[in-house]
């Protein structure tokens, strides 16, 4: 044995008893294992890793992790929980929200809600752009309403009242006119002659007509303007002065057309005469069925006799629209050519006649017919151009506005 060579088992045996001495085994705890602080120094700190640039740097502060998980590496960037929003009474002046996160709207939700119970307006977040928050009535969008459906009339209830045109009107001679309102009529009669057949339906829209025959009076206005050569009975003033509320007469087609077009009238159709005269319910004469009387009509007379009355004289004998005088005293003339058989081609809406013919129609009967002659719906003729002491007129009208 070498000097000095004695002394090491001496001191193995000494470090064995110290450990077994005080409870120890070669395997330990890290707190036995460390060395007594007067003995042992401290192992030196490894130097600390700088952050990166752009990583916030750790509180000094900041308590290790409690539940003994790992902590993370100095190196690691820290992420603070997101805070939620201070409201606007606790906010500090001059601080600033942090931004969203991307992707989002960056209103931060508000407290859980029930479904029962729908939040207050209070109780939503104020909006992030500073405007103003819509009311809650705002956010209801109220259904549209359409169109308000018109409740059905009960049974036996009138229908709405349109917009309806004046009964009478004055037309622009003077003349009082009467309305005939639009709408079907039966035209013709299976009890008249050959071309009162066959009996059918027309419509027509509504016009206005004369409520008596073109007086000599008032064509005497006419004639002294218009006319070269005035008609028979008008040379020495007898039948304008003297006869002024009769109606004129010898008067052909041509110069009656004249006349209603000078005060801005026209002469009827024959479908609106035979409308104006019987109405809609298919009577025989204007005031109804029964056999005409001197009260109700000007008829059965010789020739030679006077011609007619006043026109305005009998108003028993009017027709459903007012119309005197259009059974007996004069016949009258009316647009249309003659034809025979138009009525088994006639149109069913404002038929106005054949386009052409040598003959026009004539209306109503004379002073000197005979009741069968009176009725409404019979028919007869006379040339364009025939002056006749038995023959007169009225004039038609359309009403105002667009037809």
């Amino acid at each position: 044995m070498k000097h000095g060579d004695w002394f090491r088992p001496v001191l193995v045996s000494a470090v064995c008893l110290l450990w077994f001495a005080d409870g120890l085994s070669p395997v330990g705890s890290a707190e036995k294992n460390e060395p007594p602080a007067s003995s042992v120094e401290a192992p030196a700190k490894p130097p600390a890793l700088s952050p990166p640039s752009d990583a916030k740097p750790k509180p000094a502060d900041a308590p290790p992790p409690a539940n003994g998980s790992k902590q993370p590496s100095p190196a690691a960037p820290e992420v603070k929980p997101k805070e939620a929003p201070k409201s606007e009474a606790g906010a500090e002046t001059g601080t600033k929200a942090p931004p969203p996160p991307a992707g989002t709207t960056g209103v931060p939700p508000g407290p859980p809600v029930s479904p029962e119970a729908k939040p207050k307006p209070t109780d939503a977040p104020p909006p992030a752009n500073g405007s103003k928050q819509p009311s809650p009535a705002a956010h209801e969008a109220k259904p549209k309403e359409g169109p308000k459906k018109e409740t059905p009339a009960e049974p036996g209830a009138k229908a709405p009242a349109t917009p309806s045109l004046p009964a009478t009107i004055i037309g622009r001679d003077g003349a009082s006119m009467v309305l005939v309102p639009a709408g079907e009529f039966t035209m013709g009669s299976e009890q008249g002659d050959e071309d009162e057949r066959p009996v059918h339906r027309v419509y027509l829209d509504a016009f206005y007509l004369d409520k008596v025959e073109v007086t000599n009076a008032r064509f005497a206005k006419f004639s002294a303007s218009v006319m070269s050569e005035p008609p028979w009975g008008f040379a020495n003033q007898e039948a304008p002065i003297k006869k002024g509320d009769q109606p004129v007469q010898w008067v052909n087609w041509m110069e009656a057309t004249a006349y209603c077009a000078w005060v801005g009238k026209r002469l009827p159709t024959e479908a609106e005469w035979e409308k104006a005269a019987r109405g809609t319910d298919g009577r025989t004469y204007p005031w109804g069925n029964d056999p005409p009387t001197p009260a109700r009509a000007v008829f059965g007379l010789m020739d030679g006799a006077e011609p007619s009355p006043a026109v305005d004289a009998r108003e028993d004998g009017k027709s459903p629209y007012g119309a005197l005088d259009m059974a007996g005293n004069l016949y009258e003339w009316v647009a249309d050519w003659y034809a025979e058989d138009f009525y088994r081609h006639s149109p069913a809406r404002n038929p106005r006649g054949p386009s052409q013919g040598a003959l026009k129609l004539q209306r109503g009967g004379s002073f000197t017919n005979n009741p069968y002659r009176i009725r409404s719906t019979f028919r007869t003729k006379g040339e364009p151009t025939e002056h006749h002491p038995r023959v007169g007129f009225r004039c038609a009208q359309d009403p105002p506005g667009p037809k």
